[in-house]
């Protein structure tokens, strides 16, 4: 899908990257939440592109863009903001985390103009994050199935629905040992050395469309989990058949952690996926996880273990191709010379004798 002009202006607000000036203004109750996160990023924005020009490495820091409106002659109003961040190192796939719009970005009319259109404010804060980053492939995005604004906006700006997951939270107990699992299988930490496996295992249980889109690799499988999980391994096969990884902080509080089981090892989701729960749960905190809403089984089980479900969330992507830059005017004429030249006929060329030079006539022959 094509991407749109990157128009940096609208009518009636501008777009920026993230400035330390912005940050006063940023003082809307949508945005208080994310001011850890936006002073970080302001902060490791310039490492950020040292690093990421001189190796390909981690993300550091989230992309973050901010719609401005002028009031007045000098006093200006923060009306939104969108903070992106790379999937993997290579910078193909791209997530949007936040798209926040201040709760007084369309109430009454502004001093210059009416106050914007929240969808096409949202729009264009979504339209020129895809612009501005350069090499994206793949963008990701996900919204409450019961957020029709966001769901429309999505779709409008190319971003199709892959799957639909109900949202789980777990707390581990207090008191009670942890399963055991079953003897045939090993217990192992995710690290460098058994990263492979589990990154095996989560591309046998992930569709094939979205295993494209997200473009990752072994290494942006460590980034992404900062070293935390666990999986059960078969030391027969040496493969992983079960899994749990940290994804983030969840803002409810707590862990998003991602549970896999081989597809031809379902008998696992029971005692032996728990215990791998409550490996990576240690501490207390509450576990946050994704259930697609067709698979029963899973729901069923966490239902049974105690989790509480909190909604539902849709996953979507788009894929991102851009025109190529014409060729220059030399080399295209010079493409054109050489078709041409190839299409005229062949002349047969002139016969070049072979003899010596002095056998030749030194002189006219004249006949009589």
């Amino acid at each position: 899908m094509p991407v749109p002009a990157q128009g940096r202006t609208s009518p009636t607000w501008t777009v920026e990257p993230l400035q330390g000036w912005h940050l006063p203004l940023l003082d809307d109750p949508a945005f208080l939440p994310l001011q850890p996160l936006l002073q970080r990023s302001l902060l490791l924005a310039l490492p950020e592109q040292l690093l990421t020009a001189v190796t390909s490495r981690r993300p550091l820091a989230a992309q973050v863009l901010v719609a401005l409106q002028r009031q007045g002659l000098t006093r200006q109003q923060a009306l939104g903001l969108i903070v992106c961040r790379r999937l993997n190192r290579s910078g193909t796939c791209w997530q949007v985390q936040h798209l926040r719009l201040a709760l007084a970005a369309s109430e009454g009319a502004a001093a210059d103009g009416p106050a914007p259109s929240r969808a096409a404010l949202a729009g264009d804060l979504l339209r020129q994050a895809i612009g501005r980053v350069k090499g994206a492939a793949s963008w990701i995005a996900t919204a409450s199935s019961l957020d029709t604004s966001r769901l429309a906006t999505l779709r409008e700006q190319g971003f199709q629905p892959q799957r639909t997951d109900r949202l789980w939270r777990w707390q581990l107990p207090a008191a009670g040992a942890a399963p055991v699992p079953p003897a045939d299988l090993q217990m192992r930490p995710l690290n460098r050395r058994t990263a492979p496996l589990l990154w095996h295992l989560e591309q046998a249980t992930c569709p094939a469309h979205l295993r494209q889109l997200q473009d990752r690799r072994i290494e942006d499988l460590l980034d992404q989990s900062r070293g935390q999980g666990w999986m059960l391994l078969d030391g027969v096969r040496n493969e992983a058949v079960a899994g749990v990884r940290l994804l983030d902080e969840h803002p409810g509080g707590g862990q998003a952690v991602e549970l896999s089981i081989h597809p031809g090892w379902g008998h696992l989701l029971g005692p032996a996926a728990e215990s791998l729960l409550h490996r990576i749960g240690r501490g207390g905190a509450s576990l946050w996880l994704r259930c697609e809403v067709g698979d029963g089984d899973r729901q069923l089980w966490l239902q049974a273990l105690g989790a509480e479900a909190h909604g539902e969330e849709v996953l979507m992507a788009r894929s991102v191709w851009r025109r190529q830059e014409g060729q220059p005017a030399k080399r295209a004429a010079r493409r054109i010379e050489a078709v041409l030249e190839q299409l005229q006929p062949r002349r047969r060329p002139m016969p070049t004798p072979t003899g010596p030079l002095g056998s030749l006539p030194s002189e006219p022959l004249v006949l009589h």
